[in-house]
């Protein structure tokens, strides 16, 4: 039986850092992975390059000197976004992806998109320019019911916008469904994150034997079936999926309310989580690809040169359960099972 584990540094496709105190209380959660994609969807959202410099500095200072991570910027798209700046941005280093949000999809997402003809040129850029756009996978319909939202989206968005604007290249988000899985192994030039939280949870999770306020999430958690197959597809070693952990604080008084908000903030624990699921399911080997070499194989950028190392040890890691974020707090993700796999940050 393996009890320690090297890997490259992972990587974190997919942040939500926040800003102002609850950013300063989270950043460093985030320190063992090199680098992050981060969500745009602040209050404004990030919508030019300027807007994303400054928020990248703002990160830079949140984090402590011990922490290495390198924030990867995004731009919210809107239907006025502007392809010059967009492209300029890309160019200068500035932004690494685009991140498309239909309107009213999830948690800041009033500015996304509504009518998608009206970003067709924007998206024609960014093919042009080899910018890939990250999107939040599911439609708005309230007609459409939310467990079928990310299946939907396949069909009427984002299959069409593959097929409008050839080149662009996609990553399919916190995908939660054998529907995602499938688009995604039939296609080869798009990936797909996963997230540490639907590899461990299922909708049952949220609803049986009362309402669990921190395991509710966008997209929210479906049936057993499908977390089966993002499992699967998680430890494969097919270099489409990658880790994204959508890892997503709120502050615990947001969170149990009458209108409770969407998100796990699972970013102190991820790594021991994702080692127990790997072993669980004799996949231990294909931990590095999907933490480690998938993702920045996509985005064409090298591996790490660091090293983490995880050790398997008899008494379990220890995490807190609640973290300081100002005068609130915020709720760690609890697995619900105890995590023995311990994450030593060099090798």
């Amino acid at each position: 039986m393996t009890n320690s584990l090297t890997l490259r540094r992972p990587d974190d496709w997919h942040l939500h850092l926040r800003d102002g105190e609850m950013l300063a209380a989270v950043a460093a959660f985030s320190g063992h992975f090199g680098r992050a994609i981060i969500m745009p969807n602040l209050v404004p959202p990030v919508v030019t390059g300027a807007q994303a410099a400054s928020y990248r500095d703002r990160i830079l200072a949140a984090l402590p000197p011990e922490v290495t991570l390198r924030p990867l910027m995004t731009l919210y798209l809107t239907e006025a976004t502007d392809p010059a700046d967009l492209v300029a941005a890309h160019r200068d280093g500035i932004i690494t992806a685009v991140k498309l949000y239909p309107a009213g999809a999830t948690t800041n997402s009033a500015s996304g998109v509504t009518n998608f003809d009206k970003v067709r040129p924007v998206l024609e850029a960014m093919a042009e320019a080899g910018i890939p756009l990250c999107t939040h996978g599911e439609v708005t319909d309230p007609a459409v019911d939310i467990f079928d939202r990310e299946a939907v989206f396949i069909d009427k968005v984002l299959d069409p916008i593959r097929r409008a604007t050839p080149g662009l290249r996609v990553v399919m988000e916190h995908i939660t469904t054998s529907d995602g899985v499938d688009y995604v192994s039939g296609q080869s030039d798009m990936g797909a994150t996963i997230t540490t939280h639907h590899l461990v949870i299922n909708r049952n999770h949220i609803l049986v034997g009362g309402i669990r306020p921190h395991y509710y999430c966008l997209p929210v958690a479906k049936r057993e079936s499908h977390r089966l197959a993002l499992r699967k597809a998680a430890t494969s070693g097919d270099p489409r999926f990658f880790l994204g952990t959508d890892s997503a604080p709120h502050p615990d008084r947001a969170k149990e309310s009458a209108c409770g908000c969407a998100g796990c903030f699972t970013a102190p624990n991820t790594m021991s989580i994702l080692a127990h699921v790997f072993e669980e399911d004799g996949a231990l080997d294909k931990l590095e690809g999907f933490t480690s070499l998938n993702g920045p194989a996509f985005y064409g950028l090298p591996a790490n040169e660091d090293m983490i190392r995880l050790v398997k040890r008899e008494t379990p890691a220890t995490y807190p359960t609640h973290i300081p974020a100002g005068d609130e707090t915020v709720t760690v993700f609890d697995p619900g099972f105890p995590l023995y796999w311990h994450v030593e940050d060099h090798a």
